[in-house]
């Protein structure tokens, strides 16, 4: 059996502790800070200045997309724009309607509700939430048996801000009731250039345009991976240089962590050299691939997937997925007349 490894190129967060207090760190506060989703901060500015001249919360916001674009970073910058506190859960961490309406009796006029992984709700759970985002008020059983009777709370004005890397598992009564739905876009490489000077500048290291330029081309276009990669270029710099991230020294820990020019780790380059190997230019299922790796098929698609697809590295048809004429190219082998045919 393959076992996993973690990968520095991985979307997910971390476990460690310090990493997860310097992700904090690093995350901007307010737009003004926040690089990148121009589209998207033009219309939530919007609907924040109107929400704000009638006195209201903003209507409720579901924000969806790839890992590490930054919805939780989103969530937080709309709570500070609007000067709200925020409240911060996830999906699998509310279990039962108890849960939740623990945790909508606790809020106060004006609060932020963030739900990261909402389309992993239950849908007891699901139920109760989308009509007290709806009506504002809260039905609740009290007793069992033929004493029990139902009671309706009245709920304070709250805005709830959901995040989802997978919008059709969402209910659609709950989708309904998001008044601004917005996807997060992957980023251009000179705006992870930017997240990475900014990020640098917090750490207070010093780091060239020449560096940050050779490490956007490497964060796969997300800036959780971009942050993830200065801190390790960040680590040799400091034992092996004087501190300072020229280009020189971004080639030689990128080489040592097996990031090549595209971002590509090792774990992409044995998944991509397996199909190649084990099935030529023929399309592969899901399942398939996920056996060939030793991985879940949602982590091929949440993972893998997603940037492979964007760098059209991997195609998607209805007999499976194909590895491209590019992918062949970058990986240095040859396509084959049944490729050839094909593209």
């Amino acid at each position: 059996m393959i076992m996993a490894v973690e990968r520095i190129v991985d979307t997910s967060v971390h476990d460690d502790a310090d990493e997860e207090q310097v992700e904090v760190n690093l995350r901007p506060r307010f737009f003004v800070e926040y690089v990148g989703q121009e589209r998207l901060k033009k219309n939530l500015k919007l609907a924040i200045a109107a929400a704000k001249k009638r006195g209201e919360p903003i209507d409720h916001v579901l924000l969806y997309g790839p890992p590490g674009l930054g919805k939780t970073t989103m969530a937080s910058v709309i709570a500070n724009e609007m000067g709200a506190n925020i409240r911060i859960t996830a999906g699998p961490a509310i279990e039962r309607a108890g849960d939740l309406a623990s945790i909508l009796t606790n809020l106060a006029d004006g609060d932020v509700l963030f739900i990261d992984e909402i389309h992993r709700l239950s849908h007891a759970v699901e139920e109760v939430l989308y009509s007290a985002m709806e009506d504002f008020k809260l039905d609740i059983v009290i007793g069992k048996g033929p004493a029990a009777r139902s009671v309706r709370l009245d709920l304070p004005k709250f805005t709830v801000i959901g995040a989802t890397t997978r919008t059709g598992a969402l209910a659609a009564p709950l989708r309904d009731r998001f008044g601004h739905m917005y996807r997060l876009e992957f980023y251009t490489p000179e705006e992870i250039a930017a997240v990475i000077t900014r990020a640098a500048g917090i750490l207070e290291s010093q780091i060239d345009q020449k560096a940050a330029t050779l490490l956007s081309t490497r964060a796969r276009l997300t800036p959780r991976i971009a942050n993830r990669l200065l801190k390790r270029v960040r680590d040799y710099a400091d034992v092996n240089g004087d501190g300072i991230i020229d280009a020189s020294v971004t080639t030689q820990a990128l080489a040592m962590l097996e990031v090549d020019e595209l971002g590509l780790d090792p774990a992409d380059r044995r998944m991509l050299e397996s199909i190649i190997e084990s099935y030529g230019g023929n399309p592969v299922g899901l399942n398939t691939i996920a056996a060939l790796t030793g991985d879940e098929p949602t982590t091929i698609e949440d993972f893998y997937e997603p940037y492979l697809l964007q760098i059209g590295f991997i195609e998607r048809t209805p007999r499976g997925r194909r590895v491209t004429a590019k992918a062949y190219k970058h990986l240095g082998k040859e396509a084959g007349e049944l490729l050839d045919k094909l593209v």
